[in-house]
């Protein structure tokens, strides 16, 4: 049976508290789905990198993985920077399937959400 990993991807930061609502993320779809395999990942300064991330899935049992960036504008880090990281991921593996999803900021449903909780 195959079997899908999600990747939260995002940033970074030397700050410990600044991963808290990444992994809020992770232990919401954990919260929805028991049996789904997350994990986060970051660009830089705090780890795993993507391809830790991916690798710790594939060991878990996945056989393709969806890469969810947490950014809400598509720069520079979403345009070149993510695409060369999943080129090193899918040559690693080149038996998982590596799917990008857009970016978080790209979904109406975010934007909306935003606007209600400003004008709350």
């Amino acid at each position: 049976m195959a079997r899908q990993g999600i990747v939260l991807f995002a940033h970074g930061s030397r700050d410990p508290l600044w991963r808290l609502p990444i992994e809020a993320v992770a232990e919401a779809i954990r919260a929805r789905d028991p049996d789904a395999l997350v994990c986060c990942a970051y660009l830089e300064l705090c780890a795993p990198d993507l391809a830790q991330a991916a690798t710790d899935l594939i060991a878990s049992g996945v056989d393709s993985i969806k890469v969810f960036p947490l950014f809400l504008g598509v720069g520079k880090h979403a345009r070149e920077d993510l695409p060369l990281l999943l080129a090193e991921v899918r040559a690693l593996h080149p038996e998982v399937t590596v799917a990008l999803m857009p970016t978080a900021g790209e979904h109406p449903q975010l934007t909306a959400l935003m606007a209600e909780i400003a004008l709350s």
